[in-house]
């Protein structure tokens, strides 16, 4: 499913003139390198940032202290604040965001393992956010399989943006 999903996003991107950055937590560039797995990803992919602490999330993507701090790493305000700021440290024109628990540790009662908040956020030719669109989803499983369901989540989502805008 995921390469299908690829296959789909690569001739959109193509189509469109479309470059894409990915900002991944919990996924730890996993959907980068699925994405740079797919001959020619080169001519649609620009860059991927993994920012696995709060240090990473502000100092690459610019993440405002005070969000993560009113929010936590896992809410959908900082996943926004991760797609934005992929757009703006890229020459993407899309992005996506993931962050959350994979497990198996470190959940909560407000915040379980297998919770993942997603964002998409996406330029017009001259540069000007358009819009950011977020997401929280609850994987279960192991530790990979929360990964790999939010890669694919995140691809769907982002293949979504794209047909929207075609």
């Amino acid at each position: 499913m995921i390469e299908d999903t690829l296959k789909l996003l690569s001739k959109l991107c193509l189509i469109n003139k479309a470059k894409i950055a990915t900002a991944e937590s919990c996924t730890g560039g996993l959907v980068a390198m699925l994405i740079t797995d797919q001959a020619g990803s080169s001519q649609w992919f620009d860059r991927g940032f993994v920012t696995y602490t709060n240090l990473a999330k502000q100092q690459m993507l610019g993440v405002a202290e005070s969000l993560l701090v009113t929010h936590g790493a896992v809410s959908e305000p900082v996943a926004q604040a991760m797609a934005e700021g992929a757009l703006k440290h890229s020459q993407a024109h899309y992005a996506l965001a993931i962050t959350g628990i994979a497990g198996p540790g470190g959940g909560s009662e407000t915040k379980p393992v297998g919770m993942v908040c997603f964002a998409w956020a996406y330029y017009q030719e001259q540069g000007n956010l358009i819009d950011v669109y977020s997401s929280s989803q609850y994987f279960s499983g192991n530790r990979q399989s929360v990964r790999e369901q939010s890669a694919l989540f995140s691809l769907t989502g982002l293949l979504n943006r794209l047909k929207i805008n075609s």
